[in-house]
């Protein structure tokens, strides 16, 4: 599995957790960044990473920035990417069994950094369940494609 992982500079620090993390499970992964203090805009690192998850060079993708929202909304505009918001292990789990999910935001005003690697991790570690939800997944895509 390759995930690559991109934040704004609301999401840096837990940014950092998730780097950790994904090296402790031995998972490839590229850190789009931001590394700065200043201010940035969330699209300018989620749109460049979710186009790297739909065009296939990674499997799936982790955003981060103040509430997870901005990042979902970014992410979900780029054709072929499935990403939910997450601030729960439950719903990480859910997401990937029910949703097919490729990509995950989480919001680092929200919650704190071992949350958001359990998150991670129950969310890297979930299969896709497939049968009816797969059905379901095909009518979004269907949908998209028009």
């Amino acid at each position: 599995m390759k995930v690559v992982l991109a934040s704004d500079h609301g999401g840096r620090n837990i940014r950092r957790e998730i780097a950790s993390l994904l090296e402790e499970m031995n998972i490839e992964f590229e850190d789009m960044g931001c590394n700065c203090d200043d201010s940035v805009d969330y699209p300018d690192y989620g749109i460049p990473a979710a186009e790297r998850v739909a065009g296939g060079e990674f499997d799936r993708g982790i955003l981060i920035c103040g509430t997870g929202i901005g990042m979902s909304i970014a992410a979900n505009k780029v054709k072929g990417i499935r990403a939910a918001l997450v601030h729960d292990v439950f719903s990480a789990k859910a997401t990937r069994e029910h949703n097919d999910t490729n990509m995950i935001t989480m919001g680092e005003r929200v919650i704190g950094a071992g949350l958001a690697r359990e998150i991670a991790k129950t969310w890297l570690e979930t299969d896709f369940l497939a049968g009816r939800h797969a059905t379901r997944i095909g009518k979004v895509t269907e949908y998209e494609n028009k």
